[in-house]
């Protein structure tokens, strides 16, 4: 009777795992646990010096960022005022068409002045004179109101196109001077990325999740640290106990600091 293969079940990676977890799971790979832990620091070098070519750039990325969010702000408001001044203009042809037609109205009246009949009639005439003159009166104060608004926005707009100017200045300085960076750069960077994509594809999915989770926790990004000085953890530099370093040298075992939960590795990696 066939012996039936029995197929090994993955446990999915839980973030909140123990690295004692970790660890018991470590040696279970097509990689020794040494060429794991020398690939686990290759990967490391090849992110720190990722690292330090985006802090070469430093801010740059986050000022032209903010320069292209300002600029578009600006752009955005001279654009809603000129809006406004096309209201403006067709606010100012609506009273003065307005008020062509009252001073028809009015020349009509007038003219009905000449040929009343009796006194109700001439009264009734006046009234309506009276009013298609508040009317007119009323459409040239919009007019004129409407005019001295049409002013303070061009005013305003030539204000946000001399701030539109220097913002512009500004933006082409700091993404000329990012471009600089990240050409001189770039050469490297796609280097370091190539060895950093060809250590990760060697390490599985639950080791390179507790590696992205220690770089993400300290502060310099360091996740895998040799032995420092002997008998220190090179990115806490704790004392390390001797059974630990034993380990360690031996490359035979995932090795956690106590004190800063890195992953520490034989100092013969470098």
């Amino acid at each position: 009777m066939a012996t039936k293969k029995i197929k090994k079940v993955e446990t999915p990676i839980d973030e909140r795992e123990t690295f004692v977890s970790l660890q018991k799971t470590f040696a279970d790979s097509e990689l020794s646990v040494a060429e794991k832990l020398k690939t686990l620091y290759a990967l490391q070098e090849a992110d720190t010096a990722i690292d330090k070519i985006v802090q070469l750039r430093g801010e740059l990325p986050a000022e032209v960022e903010v320069l292209e969010q300002e600029l578009a702000a600006l752009c955005g408001k001279k654009e809603h005022l000129e809006q406004m001044l096309v209201e403006y203009a067709n606010s100012i042809e609506a009273n003065k068409q307005n008020i062509i037609e009252l001073d028809a109205q009015i020349g009509k009246y007038q003219a009905q002045l000449e040929n009343i009949a009796n006194s109700r009639e001439y009264d009734s005439i006046n009234k309506e004179l009276e009013n298609q003159g508040l009317l007119r009166q009323i459409a040239e104060k919009n007019i004129n109101e409407t005019r001295m608004a049409t002013a303070d926005r061009k005013d305003e707009i030539e204000m946000i196109e001399q701030k539109i100017e220097v913002k512009k200045n500004d933006l082409a300085a700091k993404r000329e001077e990012l471009e600089n960076i990240i050409e001189s750069t770039s050469a490297q960077e796609a280097k370091l990325q190539a060895r950093r994509d060809e250590c990760a594809a060697k390490i599985d999915a639950r080791t390179m999740s507790a590696y992205d989770r220690i770089r993400a926790s300290v502060h310099n990004h360091l996740a895998v640290a040799s032995v420092y000085n002997g008998d220190s953890c090179g990115g806490c530099f704790n004392t390390i106990t001797p059974q630990r370093l034993v380990d360690i040298a031996s490359n035979s075992k995932l090795v956690i600091c106590e004190h800063c939960g890195r992953i520490i590795v034989n100092p013969d990696f470098e």
